[in-house]
């Protein structure tokens, strides 16, 4: 007999899936069992993230999408659900970060702030509005929204970007009381400052940032992060909602 994974018969979205923590997310909910959306603005690289969940012998669907557009999140849900006929999880991951200009709060310009609020925020706002109510049709659903620990740090010189992340927690706590009586848990995630594309590329010596200020002293990388999507993903944490959990090896104490 095929050994079960624990996300056997569940379809997940993950938005921001081309590269980085969404492929690695999308690869470990496949191997879990999920049959996954890998849902992102460069839709070769979601396809990309697709066929190598093919590859493994899984299920996976390459969506574009932009999530600060209302239509388009809600033409990714109802793809997902032509293809499989319900969604049971969704990863808010999508983010603007890597190409963000580190300033003082006074040099960031009203076009890049409601930028980075439009992706960053409005876009799990939008993706949850598209989701939810066929999450709510088969009365369960699990959404995962990836924030990050520099709202805890409080990092400089990034205050769009931190302030976003903010309001993704803020997201979580208020859609989790509203959804409880739905069956629809709702939490978030927020990793350290991780080994990614995009972090290697915004920052000089990534590898080595932030290590010595960690209870476990070597850099994060996905695969450090992705168990923990799994799990608030499953059943086994059907009794968790509205919480943020950090991921980094023990630089924020909370």
């Amino acid at each position: 007999m095929a050994q079960r994974g624990p996300l056997d018969g569940r379809v997940a979205i993950v938005t921001g899936a081309a590269r980085g923590l969404g492929r690695a997310f999308s690869l470990a909910l496949s191997e879990a069992g999920a049959a996954v959306a890998a849902a992102d603005i460069d839709l070769a690289g979601a396809r990309g993230t697709a066929a190598a969940i093919d590859a493994a012998g899984g299920q996976a669907l390459a969506v574009a999408v932009d999530v600060s557009d209302e239509a388009a999140t809600h033409r990714m849900a109802d793809v997902t659900v032509e293809r499989w006929g319900r969604i049971d999880i969704l990863v808010n991951n999508a983010a603007l970060y890597g190409g963000l200009e580190r300033k003082p709060f006074g040099e960031i310009t009203p076009a890049e702030w409601d930028r980075v609020m439009a992706v960053n925020l409005k876009g799990p706002w939008l993706c949850a509005r598209a989701a939810v109510p066929h999450m709510r049709a088969r009365g369960s659903g699990k959404i995962i929204n990836v924030a990050s620990a520099v709202f805890h740090s409080g990092s400089p010189l990034w205050a769009h970007y931190v302030a976003s992340k903010g309001g993704v927690i803020g997201l979580t706590r208020a859609l989790a009381k509203e959804l409880g009586d739905d069956g629809i848990n709702v939490n978030a995630i927020a990793p350290g400052f991780t080994l990614t594309e995009a972090s290697e590329a915004l920052i000089p010596g990534a590898d080595r940032y932030g290590v010595d200020r960690g209870a476990i002293k070597r850099p994060e990388r996905p695969d450090d992060v992705v168990g923990l999507v799994v799990f608030l993903a499953s059943a086994a944490s059907d009794f968790i909602t509205g919480q943020t959990i950090v991921v980094d090896g023990g630089r924020q104490l909370q």
